[in-house]
């Protein structure tokens, strides 16, 4: 699966451009289809290094990487796959807390 096409990629806006915001949208959701962890991206450096909420064993905000989102391989060689129904949502509506 391709992770980031470029049509998704043009719509991600780069870091720091919601800083300042309240409730930052999340544009991507990332996922371990064997395992609790998910990534939701909400900003992106146009090469490698996104940032956004992060949710496995804690929930935080952090920056994290495409390359190792593409690399990863788990259990029966799984790798991290791309939500393909999910849109554009408020980081409030995705927290657990």
């Amino acid at each position: 699966m391709n992770l980031l096409p470029p049509e998704i990629r043009s719509q991600l806006p780069s870091l720091y451009c919601q800083e300042k915001i309240a409730d930052p949208i999340a544009y991507i959701k990332f996922f371990n289809p064997l395992s609790n962890w998910t990534w939701y991206a909400t900003e992106f450096d146009g090469e490698d290094t996104f940032f956004g909420l992060v949710q496995g064993f804690e929930e935080e905000l952090s920056y994290f990487s495409l390359t190792e989102l593409q690399e990863y391989r788990g259990r029966l060689s799984v790798g991290i796959e791309r939500d393909l129904h999910f849109r554009p949502t408020p980081l409030s509506q995705l927290r657990r807390n």
